[in-house]
């Protein structure tokens, strides 16, 4: 429940923190940045893009590579001398020092999953031969790479347990080669597979694997060019990659993005097919018979709906949707019952326009939508579990097949519960749970008794009760009431103590931020700060309706409600006039830069991290084409209105005094690609907006977030969390 501060109360709690001293001490000269006069004309305005030249890959261009260099010395000079910089690494080092798990995965009578010791850059693979057996490490990534930027990405084990295809990720970008290997020797296969992305592994029994790649792009072009005419392969063990089967492709649709699952039986391939970002998809599915014939059926046309397959059981599949439930509920298809009619293409029609009439099978409602959302459904056993979010927080409960209450999965705290893997006839599922204050425990629940065991439980080296985690609810702008998680250490909120926080926000994309441990967040924590996670529009905490809120031209609600969440975290005594930090990651980073613009007198400091700075061209690298759902099409004068309304890039105010920002980036980001944080920051260092340090620090050999060694997550994040600290007025020898 929220809880007010009398005015006059929050207003003696507000205090104002003297300006950092090594602000007198450090003269900062950025680094030239060529301007040119490139300037088009876009719907009658004039836009300017002198910068456009950082667009170039730093590997390909030696101007933008020597830029880059020149920036990154500028800033870690900077940042080396942050005077609470090594503490900040040696306390995210040491919180990160434990025994971490995986979610397990069964196949057959093995017992697959993810463990790391403490410090290891990336989590080695393991196996067992029943859920006792004693642990074999099957995968090493640690050996791949001599700077750890080598990961493991997924791994999907052969339905019998004795085969594993596995992607690996390189420096961090999206790219992934599949390889196979034999569980029982550790050898690999020599089965290879390049330019996968976006994809994931479906076994058709120990045969071989369903996988979705792109064409191999042109040489140069890898980390910049758009992806387009994805297509689903069938890779036979044993074959080369030029004997891979095309099983599905759309060439007169280039933009539209294919996936396959296939059910635990082997009786149906479930193609799902999306234009974009949003929950609107198509479904294809194929009868995997002894011929493979690769023959696509419609199930559901059109791109007007959420379709998540649960689970196939003979002839029947089950779904999560959002057709007519917005807050998502779960369905069922009797492939053998087509007792609707469906206008189609005609195969040989008698002219273009000509329509005909497919039957096709109808959904049934298992389980309707209710006011939490649902988040997540498995068949395990023969029961469902659904996970679902309340108010951001996870609930999780269990349902017979037919829709029936069974129990209650009781999580005891306010936290996320992720997983519930598994498939029909299994005896167990398992599942994670983490809050603020709980590092990750894996849980198996008991399909027959109901009851929950620990599998795998971190060992801990601070007390989680020393921590208060609180939900508040504050009003943005226009009146909605958004939800907001509040964490400090529990000696601060009992005398309502107004500390330097941390603001967290994303908004966007239908993705729910839910509580979740962080060991760079604990550090912050640790010195005395407070960290404040915002439930925004644009996510999926709260359905459709929520997206559809913070999506498209209603952007401008993502920015008021993180705007409110920093007003109302001064207004409550939460944090200091003058200590609020923010960070954001990707369309978070977008999210900063903007409201950077829009209120840079509410923010001391800010990092938008491999954001999305320039909405007038987001769509001509890589993924970016997929954001259109979203944000719009630049090229629709509409959307382009509300694009330049926003857009980081093109809205920094010249000689306006702003916060301090540290941009940060990766050069093998191939998601956001780089150049999008090169000229925000060269913009930025233009304006001449104020005294506080605009810098950029540029990360080798890393992407947007994903495979990241563990010894380049505790340098980044001890510089940003430093850098933060130091113009927030967060001590840490104040703090002890």
């Amino acid at each position: 429940m929220s809880r007010r501060v009398p005015a006059i109360l929050a207003a003696a709690l507000l205090s104002t923190v003297a300006a950092p001293l090594i602000a007198e001490k450090m003269t900062l000269a950025y680094p030239d940045t060529r301007q040119t006069d490139l300037v088009e004309e876009q719907f009658g305005e004039k836009v300017a893009d002198p910068y456009r030249w950082l667009e170039n890959d730093v590997r390909t261009d030696s101007e933008v590579a020597g830029w880059v260099a020149r920036q990154n010395a500028v800033t870690q000079q900077y940042l080396a001398k942050l005077p609470q910089r090594d503490w900040f690494a040696q306390r995210i080092r040491g919180l990160l020092d434990y025994e971490r798990f995986g979610l397990p995965r069964k196949a057959g009578q093995y017992y697959f999953y993810m463990r790391n010791s403490g410090l290891q850059n990336q989590s080695q693979l393991f196996v067992r031969k029943g859920l006792n057996g004693t642990p074999r490490l099957l995968i090493d990534p640690n050996a791949w790479a001599k700077d750890g930027a080598t990961a493991l990405d997924a791994w999907v084990p052969s339905d019998n347990g004795k085969l594993l295809a596995y992607s690996i990720q390189d420096g961090g970008s999206d790219w992934r080669t599949i390889k196979v290997l034999d569980t029982t020797t550790g050898k690999d296969l020599g089965d290879g597979v390049k330019w996968a992305k976006f994809t994931g592994i479906a076994w058709v029994g120990n045969e071989g694997f369903l996988y979705s790649r792109f064409p191999e792009p042109k040489p140069g072009d890898e980390f910049q060019s758009l992806n387009k005419n994805q297509a689903i392969y069938f890779h036979r063990i044993g074959t080369s990659q030029a004997e891979d089967q095309m099983v599905y492709s759309t060439p007169n649709d280039p933009d539209l993005g294919h996936s396959a699952e296939v059910t635990h039986d082997n009786r149906w391939v479930v193609i799902t097919t999306a234009k974009g970002t949003d929950s609107r998809y198509a479904i294809h599915v194929m009868p995997l018979g002894k011929d493979r014939k690769w023959q696509a059926q419609t199930l559901i046309g059109g791109l007007d709906h959420a379709w998540n397959l649960i689970e196939g059981i003979g002839d029947t599949l089950y779904f999560v949707t959002n057709k007519d439930a917005p807050k998502m509920k779960v369905v069922k298809f009797d492939l053998r019952k087509k007792t609707a009619l469906y206008r189609t293409e005609c195969e040989s029609p008698a002219k273009p326009d000509d329509v005909c009439m497919e039957p096709r099978p109808e959904p049934v409602d298992v389980i309707p939508e209710r006011a939490e959302t649902l988040d997540r459904a498995q068949i395990v056993g023969n029961r469902l579990v659904l996970a679902y979010l309340k108010d951001a927080k996870s609930v999780a409960e269990v349902r017979s097949l037919d829709g029936k209450p069974v129990q209650q999965i009781t999580l005891n705290a306010i936290g996320t519960a992720s997983g519930f893997t598994g498939r029909p006839g299994d005896p167990e599922t398992f599942y994670a749970f983490s809050s603020f204050n709980q590092p990750t425990g894996i849980f198996r629940f008991d399909a027959s008794t109901g009851k929950s065991t620990p599998f795998a439980l971190p060992k801990l080296t601070f007390n989680p009760a020393d921590y208060a985690i609180e939900q508040r609810f504050y009003t943005s702008k226009d009146g909605t009431r958004v939800p907001m998680f509040v964490v400090r250490k529990k000696a601060v909120a009992d005398a309502r103590k107004a500390v330097p926080t941390l603001l967290y926000g994303y908004g966007g994309f239908d993705i729910a931020l839910t509580p979740g441990f962080s060991a760079v967040r604990m550090a912050w924590l640790e010195a005395g700060g407070a960290f404040a996670l915002a439930n925004l529009r644009g996510g999926g905490e709260y359905g459709k309706a929520w997206h559809d809120a913070g999506r498209l031209g209603n952007k401008q609600n993502v920015f008021d409600d993180f705007i409110a969440a920093g007003e109302f975290l001064i207004a409550e005594g939460i944090t200091p006039k003058g200590g609020l930090s923010i960070q954001g990651g990707s369309n978070g980073g977008l999210l900063v830069g903007a409201v950077v613009n829009q209120r840079p007198d509410l923010f001391v400091a800010a990092n938008p991290a491999v954001g999305v700075m320039d909405m007038l061209r987001f769509d001509r690298f890589t993924a970016g084409r997929y954001w259109v759902d979203d944000y719009g099409y630049p090229s629709n004068e509409g959307d382009w209105r509300v694009l330049r309304s926003y857009s980081p890039y093109h809205n920094i105010k010249v000689g306006v005094d702003y916060p301090a920002v540290l941009v940060t980036t990766a050069d093998t980001d191939d998601r956001v690609v780089p150049g999008h944080s090169f000229k925000y920051t060269a913009a930025l260092q233009a304006a001449k907006a104020g005294s506080k340090p605009h810098l950029i620090r540029i990360e080798t050999r890393a992407g947007h977030g994903s495979g990241k060694p563990t010894d380049k997550v505790v340098a980044e994040n001890a510089d940003v969390l430093a850098f933060l600290a130091q113009w927030s007025g967060l001590s840490v020898q104040k703090s002890e």
